[in-house]
């Protein structure tokens, strides 16, 4: 039987599924009929069929990229329900796999706070992962997005804990010349226009030498109105009730002392948010001679956003906000990767690096940092003794963070690979990583005469990268760090063939982390403080805290990572360890453990004594350090085709037991009005994944993907009691159900033409937000703030928040619970006309207009939500040059 051309164009769009047709390849099954092709991956740091491997993988080809429309990172995740994103707009998420979830800390001082992230984030063979804001790479001229869920560790490195995600570009092609260019306008409902224009354009320079560049420019107009703040009609109220009640009763007439409530008028704007990528990549491929060859790319790319990407669930509407100064984020990287890849008889070898240069420059309103308890009489009310005049007052709570965050990542690794016709095969290398980064972030957030003329000294401190000073007047806090990471790693793996059909894999990785945080805050010595932990000199410790000594001595604080000069030093081994059975020629069957961790995060104000010394609170310290939290990963997994081959299921169940979860503190109320880093506690997660390919018909392909999730903390860190939800809680943001399913319709027209049908539904259940209960405090918060309640859902998990009672003006506690973000469900459609070197396509995004609660951002200390983009019609045309 003779495939049509029809059919090879179906068996194409199967790259829109997690294990996908070759873009032009058609596979004929012995009965003669259509059947699944699949694509090679190099998720064992192989080229291997997808399907061959014993690795969970999930993968979006550049054509599943460019049938589903999806350019950046939020767009490419809705696909992938293993993957979660959680954050606060482009180029300021993190990623999340398999439930493995806890709370980082917010866009204002992640770059300080040094939290790693739990997956580890490629751009081919480059990591370019980064703590708090995940590198937003436009996905334009790409080979495909691999996913590998569970850990990694043994071949890809620390923060690999839960998972990688890969994006893989195409190369230079030596064939011969190839252009294309894809452009699309759309319009968005009560927003603004968005345009994109992407191309590429192939050189075979000569027989040895092509050359391949690629560039784009999206500009995506926004939905966000920031409307004028009106006290009257639910806007930010500015009382001095409010500030008595958020501070614990510090004014002594709050009824009647005077107030100057926030104005926004010059800033009023509809459609605020808008964001910008724009960039080029450059690859040179050079042939040396018939063993070697190398591969030099670069890719530069700049986003610029203005405003913010949530709206304010105390006013009206889905799309309004009240923001106080100019918001900004200018994000600019570039990076150049370079890999020479031959071979020495048998043995492949394999030398490749890069090197990421990294710049952030944000302005962000911190206006909501008064609503923040226990100091924001002290940063907005004139009161009390020296600090202010006789006349109590309270002064417009107007506030801002300026943010320069400069970063650069090298990394180096050379491996080995035996040839894959043995009974037995290795993979073994070593690798380099040495990542720097700097960060200066000054705090508009006080207006006394005290912390102006704080604002004027910064603490001195050896080592440490400054910006100059003294700061400008209006500047009262300012985070001065640098933060060296430095990784050596040997690593192997080896596959032995028991049988012809049964074959063993063992894996290792040794490695060695040096970690070293220096600089200062306006008020802490940090490169002091950890060189007097990390000598245990007395007199040192005397000077910073005169109880520290005890608290080392009698094990409430953990030192003994540090040297004399304050550096975090940590090495071990993590193991991988599978079994696979090949059981027909269409199935394989494997089992699989694995570790992964992510390395110890240093704090700030470490060893520092709780304000509070009550419930919860008595005799707390905050750590030195969060120690390494770990993930031990067991499963069981399928790959098969059936029904003579247009039928491919894969599937995974896993076990996963975390130790000591790393997670994000912030309570300026009751310990320190810095973040910090601590271990909550151990959790377990159980799972299941899986992707079907269905070729209903030689016309019709349907695709689909789901996870379901378990999670559960088993262990409470005995200092987060009260404070973290309790044993037998779920994890932050990962549904228990998540899937979508996606469909492609072909029909043959005269002329060499081809219509066709694209539609998809994605499902997100319902998540738990962050990993503390303080959505009913919020709440408080938010009625003291605004006059009214936020309207969102809450899942209540304790009789009272903060191990201890608080009674409200009502004489009421603050219970414990965490806030819903409710599930939700998107559809897409696209109707397009093709043929082989050209398409136009009409698309709707979010076809039924739904607000999707993506994440609750509490940075403000009243809630903000992150949400999707209003229903978007548009137009996409393209034409391929040959």
């Amino acid at each position: 039987m003779k495939i049509s051309k029809l059919s090879c164009a179906v068996l194409a769009a199967l790259a829109a599924t997690p294990a996908y047709a070759q873009e032009d390849a058609s596979k004929v099954s012995k009965s003669g009929k259509a059947s699944i092709e699949t694509i090679e991956v190099t998720a064992t740091k192989r080229s291997e069929s997808i399907q061959d491997i014993p690795v969970s993988v999930t993968a979006l080809n550049g054509q599943a990229l460019e049938n589903l429309g999806v350019d950046n990172f939020q767009e490419y995740v809705e696909f992938l329900p293993n993957v979660i994103f959680q954050g606060t707009g482009p180029g300021q998420n993190e990623i999340y796999i398999r439930g493995a979830a806890t709370t980082q800390s917010n866009i204002s001082v992640s770059s300080v706070q040094a939290l790693q992230p739990s997956v580890a984030f490629y751009l081919d063979e480059q990591p370019v992962s980064m703590q708090g804001r995940n590198l937003d790479i436009y996905a334009t001229d790409m080979e495909r997005i691999e996913v590998l869920p569970g850990p990694q560790g043994t071949l890809f490195g620390a923060s690999s804990q839960s998972g990688t995600v890969r994006l893989i570009t195409k190369k230079p092609d030596h064939t011969g010349f190839s252009a294309g260019v894809d452009t699309s306008t759309s319009f968005t409902k009560g927003g603004e226009m968005s345009n994109s224009v992407e191309a590429f354009m192939n050189f075979a320079v000569t027989d040895e030498l092509a050359l391949r560049v690629a560039a784009y420019t999206d500009n995506q107009g926004g939905w966000i109105d920031n409307i004028r703040n009106d006290p009257s009609n639910g806007g930010y109220i500015g009382s001095a009730v409010v500030i008595d009640r958020i501070s614990g009763g510090v004014l002594s007439d709050p009824q009647n002392t005077p107030v100057d409530s926030p104005e926004n008028d010059a800033l009023v704007e509809d459609d605020f948010n808008d964001a910008i990528y724009s960039g080029a990549r450059f690859g040179l491929s050079y042939i040396i001679n018939e063993d070697w060859d190398l591969l030099v790319q670069h890719t530069q790319q700049t986003l610029s956003t203005e405003g913010v990407f949530s709206y304010d669930p105390n006013l009206e509407g889905e799309t309004s906000t009240n923001r106080f100064v100019p918001e900004d984020n200018d994000d600019e990287f570039g990076l150049t990767t370079w890999t020479l890849d031959g071979r020495m008889d048998k043995l492949e070898v394999v030398y490749t690096g890069g090197y990421l240069n990294r710049s952030i420059d944000s302005t962000i309103d911190y206006t909501g940092y008064t609503n923040g308890g226990l100091f924001s009489a002290y940063y907005v009310c004139n009161y009390g003794g020296d600090v202010a005049p006789e006349d109590e007052r309270c002064l417009d709570p107007t506030k801002y963070y300026k943010e320069k965050t400069d970063s650069t990542r090298m990394t180096h690794e050379l491996r080995f690979n035996t040839s894959s016709d043995n009974a037995w095969r290795v993979t073994a290398g070593v690798f380099y990583d040495e990542q720097e980064l700097n960060s200066v972030g000054r705090f508009n957030i006080a207006n006394t005469e005290k912390f102006d003329n704080l604002a004027r000294t910064l603490v001195g401190s050896e080592g440490i990268n400054t910006n100059g000073g003294p700061f400008e007047p209006s500047i009262s806090f300012v985070n001065d760090i640098q933060h060296d990471i430095d990784q050596v790693a040997v690593f192997g793996q080896f596959e032995y063939d028991v049988t012809d059909d049964v074959t063993a894999t063992l894996g290792a990785r040794w490695y060695q982390i040096e970690d070293t945080y220096k600089g200062s805050t306006t008020t802490v010595d940090v490169s002091r403080r950890l060189r007097a932990f990390g000598t245990q000199d007395p007199d040192e410790l005397a000077g910073i805290d005169a109880g520290a000594v005890d608290a080392i001595a009698s094990g409430q604080l953990e030192v003994d990572l540090l040297d004399d000069n304050g550096t975090l030093t940590v090495d071990d081994v993590i193991l991988k360890a599978s079994v696979d059975w090949k059981v027909n020629e269409d199935v394989l069957v494997f089992a699989t453990y694995s570790e992964g961790f992510r390395p110890p995060v240093t704090n700030r104000v470490g060893g520092g004594l709780a304000t509070n010394q009550t419930g919860a609170f008595e005799n707390f310290r905050i750590p030195v350090y969060s120690t390494t939290d770990s993930l031990d990963n067991y499963e069981l997994g399928m790959k098969g085709d059936f029904l003579d081959g247009i039928l491919r299921i894969n599937a995974t169940a896993f076990y996963s037991e975390i130790t000591d979860l790393q997670t994000s503190r912030y309570d300026p109320t009751n310990i320190s009005f810095l973040v910090f880093t601590d271990n909550v506690g151990d959790a377990e997660i159980r799972g299941l994944d899986a992707d079907i390919t269905w070729l209903a018909t030689d016309n019709l392909v349907i695709n689909a993907a789901f996870s379901v999730l378990d999670t559960e903390l088993t262990r409470i860190n005995s200092a987060l009691d009260g404070i973290a939800p309790p044993v037998g809680s779920k994890l932050p943001y990962s549904a228990d159900f998540s899937g979508n399913i996606r469909a492609r319709y072909f029909i043959e027209l005269d002329n060499g033409l081809t219509a066709y049908v694209n539609g998809s539904i994605s499902y997100t259940g319902d998540r738990l937000a962050s990993m503390s209960m303080d959505a009913y405090a919020l709440e408080d918060a938010a009625q003291l703030v605004y006059g009214a309640g936020t309207g969102l859902s809450i899942e209540q998990e304790a009789a009272v928040y903060q191990g201890v009672t608080y009674p409200d003006s009502n004489g009421e506690t603050f219970r414990g619970g965490r806030y819903i973000q409710d599930s939700y469900v998107l559809a897409n459609l696209a109707f397009g006309i093709t043929n082989e070197e050209w398409k136009a396509e009409i698309f709707i995004d979010n076809v039924t207009d739904e607000q999707a609660t993506l994440y609750i951002d509490a940075q403000q200390y009243t809630p903000k939500i992150v949400s999707n983009r209003p229903r978007t019609v548009g137009l996409r045309l393209s034409y391929d040059f040959f």
